[in-house]
């Protein structure tokens, strides 16, 4: 049975949007998407010497398991040139899974829902626009709640 996921999306080397457009449909392989966010210039956060970010977050219904559809991501981001150096640090494109249904799952590979998701207003402000009404499955709080949060205490 098909599940959604939320997925959120980063670039910030080269042409940060079109690698953001490159990687939606590159994503579109591991499902449907059901919903493609806007784009948000961001400044970074965590690692400061690096140019800005244009982040956003789709929603995908897949067939893949949790960890087939972090693997899928991973390959994608491999594909579009991606290289691990600096936590945090500078990259073509960056995917990170956020929510996968109402999962709750942490193994060495994969936790789900993403850790640090209800901190972060990058990944919320998009994920929102398209995803609002989703559940965290372990606050029970939904997205747009999440980022009323953050956006109070900023």
């Amino acid at each position: 049975m098909p599940e959604l996921a939320a997925i959120a999306l980063g670039s910030n080397l080269g042409d940060r949007e079109g690698n953001l457009l490159a990687a939606v449909e590159q994503v579109r392989a591991l499902g449907v998407v059901r919903g493609v966010s806007s784009f948000y210039d961001t400044a970074p956060v965590g690692y400061l010497e690096q140019p800005r970010f244009l982040n956003g977050a789709l929603v995908l219904e897949t067939s893949l398991g949790p960890v087939e559809l972090l693997r899928g991501l991973l390959g994608i981001e491999l594909a579009m040139g991606r290289v691990r150096g600096v936590d945090q640090g500078p990259r073509v494109i960056d995917l990170d899974l956020l929510l996968y249904g109402g999962l709750v799952m942490a193994t060495e590979e994969l936790t789900v829902p993403h850790p640090a998701m209800g901190e972060r207003r990058f990944v919320l402000e998009p994920l929102a626009e398209v995803a609002g009404g989703m559940v965290h499955p372990v606050s029970g709080v939904t997205v747009g709640e999440m980022l009323r949060v953050v956006q109070s205490e900023q």
